[in-house]
């Protein structure tokens, strides 16, 4: 493709990052300027930072910028992303519209003390991600369930909802079926059983720490059964398909798809509304007419991962990935050198690509590069490369997974925030991991 060599890697340039700073600045600047985050929309400035990557590397024709982002759209990570979305309002508005929320959150009331509500949400959603294989399907079936235990708990929103998000985090670098566990297995060379087993040591203290945490966040609670916790369990039925799919290894689509038909004959069958509404249903899932100020519905959200694709073709096409790239691989210095240099390429290119597998996609054949010259093990950088994506996935605002949350429980992706624990603590886990671990026998340390 290029006459360089070997040992020349391709130039990058830091100037075609600016849309995405452009991007953080309305965003988040005008968010903390003015203290109110739903003052600039999200998809106000995605689009304002599109304009300045389309301005942007004027040797590329405007026809040939839109060849790029056209390319970058149709990657198959990005439809299946839309689709996901789609598929996920649709069954957040039938199980919603079918009274299947409130029957589902009752039941769980009536069996679950309030101390232990948080807690069981986030260890729920650790088992369906690492069933599922997918964080933002786990995010969208748990979420208003999460939503109805606030409310009728009396726990913060955001506490409720960060819950679901971090255990939707620890599913989505360990499961078998993600797309991060594949795109980083097949980058680095390694088994997936071994790099499972190496993944699963790393983040299994920041998942108990977690759980203490939810639980000491909540353990004051102190809501009394005032009321009889009525529910139906035939309304409860769609969610517990999704819940045991999710568990068994079904595809998420069949199983939100599934969830839906369930949730539409379940509402029409009990009465709860007319077959000529069914279309109804399904339609404000998507739309999701309940928004507030900048807070996105599930339609918003499909459009801004377009955009967002749109943007980091652009910015990929001018250098800007490669200037990233380049940076950290020449501040690498020895073996554990050459493991934290991997771990920051991967948070690094999730902040700027806003997706865990194409960030794993694009670093991966950079860190195969880092850890076969430093003698890296590649369960190793396997690990390293999944986990810290997913831990750059699950705090950015921006993110899939934060703003799939905001969405449905209708507060602002910053809110949730603060309530991030796992993957900070994911984060550290796996920092002590790399400075304290004896390495892998047999690994050469350098060359």
């Amino acid at each position: 493709m290029s006459n360089e060599t070997n040992h020349e890697a391709p130039k990058g340039r830091a100037i075609a990052l600016l849309p995405i700073g452009v991007f953080l600045v309305l965003f988040l600047g005008m968010g903390i300027i003015t203290g109110d985050f739903y003052k600039t929309p999200a998809i106000v400035a995605f689009l304002i930072a599109l304009c300045v990557a389309f301005i942007q590397n004027r040797k590329l024709p405007f026809n040939e910028k839109l060849k790029v982002i056209a390319k970058g759209v149709g990657d198959e990570n990005i439809i299946t992303m839309c689709l996901i979305f789609l598929c996920a309002g649709a069954f957040s508005g039938a199980v919603t519209a079918s009274g299947g929320v409130d029957s589902t959150v009752n039941l769980g009331l009536s069996v679950l003390p309030a101390p232990f509500a948080v807690m069981g949400l986030f260890i729920i959603a650790c088992f369906i991600s690492v069933s599922m294989g997918t964080s933002v399907g786990t995010v969208s079936a748990l979420t208003l369930i999460a939503v109805e235990i606030s409310n009728k708990t009396g726990f913060a929103m955001a506490v409720c909802v960060g819950a679901v998000v971090c255990g939707a985090m620890f599913g989505d670098n360990l499961s078998m079926i993600s797309d991060t566990t594949i795109a980083a297995v097949k980058t680095q060379g390694c088994e997936m059983k071994d790099k499972f087993k190496e993944n699963f040591l790393i983040v299994l203290p920041a998942a108990i720490l977690t759980a203490v945490i939810f639980f000491l966040l909540t353990r004051n609670g102190n809501f009394e059964q005032a009321e009889s916790y009525a529910y139906n369990i035939w309304k409860v039925i769609p969610y517990l398909f999704v819940l045991v799919g999710a568990l068994i290894g079904i595809n998420v689509f069949i199983v939100l798809i599934g969830g839906t038909i369930m949730a539409l004959v379940v509402g029409v069958a009990t009465g709860t509304f007319p077959l000529s509404d069914v279309f109804v249903a399904i339609g404000g899932g998507i739309i999701n007419g309940e928004k507030i100020g900048g807070v996105m519905g599930m339609y918003d959200i499909t459009v801004i991962s377009i955009i967002v694709a749109c943007i980091v073709s652009l910015v990929k096409e001018f250098g800007g990935i490669q200037f990233v790239l380049n940076l950290i691989r020449r501040l690498v210095k020895g073996p554990r050198g050459a493991e934290v240099g991997i771990a920051s390429l991967a948070l690094v290119v999730d902040a700027c690509t806003a997706n865990n597998t194409v960030a794993i996609v694009m670093a991966g054949p950079i860190a195969k590069e880092i850890s076969d010259e430093y003698g890296v093990d590649p369960k190793r950088s396997a690990s390293l490369l999944d986990i810290f994506s997913s831990v750059g996935q699950g705090l950015i605002p921006y993110g899939a997974q934060i703003l799939t949350a905001a969405g449905l429980a209708a507060i602002s992706p910053v809110e949730i925030i603060p309530y991030l624990c796992y993957p900070i603590l994911m984060a550290i886990s796996a920092l002590i991991f790399i400075l304290l671990r004896k390495r892998t026998k047999g690994v050469e340390q350098t060359k």
